[in-house]
């Protein structure tokens, strides 16, 4: 298995905080990955992601954002998404000191809502995203929809979504994806929810493994 090492760079402000997992030989390309709402960088489809990528010749960062350093569980606050982008900025100035290489940006739920707002800010900030369970709406509320920053994503975007994602429907995906004017592809997850990895034995390593290839596929990142 690649090597994992704690990582912190504590003179940026937010703070880089997190696991960084580096590939046995030279890096290809690097990724930072970023939690929901309700965990942190050691959610189980990060750290599986992370490896598998390490393996197949990636550097990537699971980071902690800015609210979970200051709070070890619980929800992010409504002041908090702006210190969060901020700490995303900093995680991808620091990879890209890393690699020499291209650069992408990864998040489950909140976090990918958050690199995507941080990427309509600045455009070319990384050369690529890959969104995790985007939450299109809170669930039962699709009048709710966090969409207004997307026509403003020029950034090249690969969604995974389950089939039963109570945070947005398949068909409500579609349409959202119209709305953007970068490149991009919804990868469908039959049956699972907003985790992607459902309950049965082998879930995580199957939806590991489609969302690698996908990845790969996708950014011709191999």
């Amino acid at each position: 298995m690649p090597p994992i090492e704690p990582f912190r760079i504590v003179d940026a402000d937010p703070v880089v905080q997190g696991l960084l997992h580096r590939p046995q030989g030279e890096a290809h390309h690097g990724l930072v990955l970023a939690h929901g709402a309700g965990s942190n960088a050691n959610a189980p489809l990060l750290v599986a992601l992370a490896e598998m990528m390490a393996s197949r010749g990636m550097t990537v960062l699971r980071c902690n954002l800015p609210y979970r350093q200051k709070r070890s569980f619980g929800p992010p606050g409504p002041g908090d998404a702006a210190q969060d982008r901020a700490g995303l900025k900093n995680a991808i100035e620091v990879m890209r000191e890393l690699v020499g290489a291209r650069v992408f940006l990864g998040g489950h739920s909140y976090g990918g809502r958050q690199a995507t707002m941080l990427c309509a800010e600045e455009p070319g900030l990384v050369e690529g995203l890959l969104l995790l369970s985007y939450p299109l709406h809170p669930p039962r509320k699709p009048d709710q929809m966090r969409t207004q920053h997307l026509p403003k994503l020029t950034t090249d975007a690969l969604f995974v979504h389950g089939t039963r994602d109570p945070f947005g429907s398949i068909p409500e995906m579609e349409q959202t994806l119209r709305l953007i004017p970068a490149r991009t592809r919804l990868i469908e997850m039959e049956g699972a929810g907003h985790e992607l990895t459902g309950k049965k034995s082998g879930a995580l390593t199957q939806a590991t493994i489609r969302i690698v290839g996908a990845f790969e596929e996708f950014y011709q990142a191999v």
